[in-house]
C-alpha cells in the first residue's frame, strides 16, 4: 500500500482513520494507490484507487474515497462516509439478469458483514451495462458497476477497506476467501 501523504492540521480523529488504513494487507492480486481527493465534498478526504489483476488481465477497478466532515451532515449519521465505486467486466448473458442488481449489492453488505465492518446509512446503486455492437466485428459486452456509500461506526477503517477489496475481487470473478485465512503474497512479482 502507498504510504499515505502528510496528514498535519488534520481532526484527530481523521488522522487515526486514515492511519487504520495502513495496517491493511489486501490480497495479491488487489494493486492499491493513493489518489487526488475531492475537495468539494468534506473538510477533509482521502482517496484510494485498486485495480484487480491476474496474469496482466486487469479484472476489476474502483475508486474508495473517505470523507470526513466533524459537523456530521444528518444524512451521514456520523462524521465519517466512505464512497466505493466498482467495475468489472461481466459476461454479456450475466447483464440480463434481472437479480444481479440485487447480487451485486449483496456482494457490499455481505463482505461488510463479514470483516465485522459496523456501519450505517448504507446507500447506492448497481448498474448493469451491455453493449453490442452492429455493422462491426465486435463480441458483445457487459459491465457490472456498483455505486455505494456508508458510514463507519468507528474510526477502525482497516474492516471497511478489506471489505471494499473483497468486493473489487467479487466483481472480478476471484473467489471469495474467508476473513480468517491468510494469503499468501504471489512470488512471481
Amino acid at each position: 500500500m502507498t504510504v499515505f501523504g502528510d496528514t498535519d492540521g488534520t481532526p484527530p480523529e481523521f488522522r487515526r482513520a486514515i492511519a487504520s488504513l495502513r495496517s491493511v494487507t489486501l490480497r495479491p492480486e488487489v494493486q492499491l494507490d493513493e489518489a487526488p481527493a475531492p475537495r468539494q465534498l468534506a473538510p477533509y478526504s482521502m482517496a484510494l484507487t485498486a485495480d484487480v489483476v491476474v496474469a496482466d488481465e486487469d479484472l476489476a477497478t474502483g475508486r474508495l474515497v473517505v470523507l470526513h466532515d466533524p459537523d456530521g451532515p444528518d444524512a451521514w449519521a456520523g462524521t465519517i462516509r466512505m464512497v466505493s465505486l466498482v467495475q468489472a467486466d461481466i459476461e454479456p448473458e450475466a447483464a440480463a439478469d434481472p437479480l444481479l442488481p440485487a447480487v451485486g449489492w449483496s456482494w457490499l453488505i455481505d463482505a461488510l458483514d463479514a470483516r465485522n465492518a459496523t456501519y450505517g446509512a448504507a446507500s447506492g446503486t448497481v448498474t448493469r451495462l451491455a453493449e453490442e455492437s452492429f455493422g462491426l466485428d465486435r463480441e458483445p459486452t457487459a459491465k457490472v458497476e456498483i455505486r455505494a456509500s456508508w458510514t463507519p461506526h468507528d474510526e477502525d477503517l482497516g474492516p471497511h477497506l478489506s471489505a471494499w477489496s473483497d468486493v473489487l475481487c467479487q466483481a472480478g470473478g476471484l473467489p471469495p476467501v474467508p476473513p480468517d485465512v491468510a494469503i499468501l503474497p504471489n512470488r512471481s512479482r
